[in-house]
C-alpha cells in the first residue's frame, strides 16, 4: 500500500486554506501582523506535522514484535512446513 494522492490533496487544501485565505480575514488593529503570522505558521507546522505522520506509516521502521512460537504457526500455516534452525 502506497500513499494515496487524495488525502495529500484533502489535508494541502484545508491547511492551505487556513494557513493563505484566513489571514486576509484578520481584523484590523495593532496585532494583525502578528495573529496573520500566527495563523500561517500554524497551518504550516500541523501540515508538516500531519504529512510525517502520514509518509511514516507507507514504510513503518519498527515492525511487529512476535513471538517464536508465532512465528512457528504462521510458518505452518503459510508454508506448510516448519522452520528448523
Amino acid at each position: 500500500m502506497g500513499a494515496a494522492a487524495l488525502p495529500v490533496c484533502i489535508f494541502t487544501l484545508f491547511w492551505g486554506v487556513i494557513g493563505i485565505v484566513l489571514p486576509f480575514f484578520v481584523p484590523k488593529g495593532p496585532n494583525r501582523g502578528i495573529l496573520q503570522v500566527i495563523l500561517m505558521l500554524t497551518a504550516f507546522t500541523c501540515w508538516l506535522f500531519w504529512l510525517c505522520c502520514y509518509m511514516a506509516q507507507m514504510n513503518p521502521l519498527i515492525g511487529p514484535k512476535l513471538s517464536n512460537a508465532t512465528l512457528l504457526l504462521m510458518a505452518r500455516e503459510w508454508n506448510g512446513k516448519t522452520i528448523t534452525a
